[in-house]
């Protein structure tokens, strides 16, 4: 009955602090969101064939700027290799992607 009450005490404290930090970090998932989407429909219009070969996979970091504007990174990776670097000013209230 204690772990019970203990563990019903833990989930009540954490959800607020989920939320909060959920909208703390907003403008960098919106960032990541739109980038991802736009890196997913360049690698659509390459053949399969190339995405074979190459087999790169790509890591994505955010770093905020302001309410509207955060910087996006997209390192891509060959097992251990890095094959490329772009980055990617985004701005989130007006949905707008500027390459670097």
């Amino acid at each position: 009955m204690k772990k019970l009450i203990t563990a019903l005490i833990f989930q009540v404290l954490l959800v607020p602090f989920g939320l909060i930090a959920n909208e703390n970090f907003s403008v960098e998932i919106e960032a990541l969101t739109l980038v991802m989407e736009q890196y997913e429909r360049d690698i659509d219009v390459k053949t399969e064939t190339e995405i074979e070969l190459n087999s790169k996979k790509p890591s994505y970091m955010a770093l905020k700027q302001d309410e509207c504007n955060a910087t996006v990174k997209v390192t891509e990776k060959t097992g251990l290799e890095i094959v490329g670097t772009e980055s990617f000013d985004v701005n989130v209230c007006k949905k707008e992607i500027t390459k670097l």
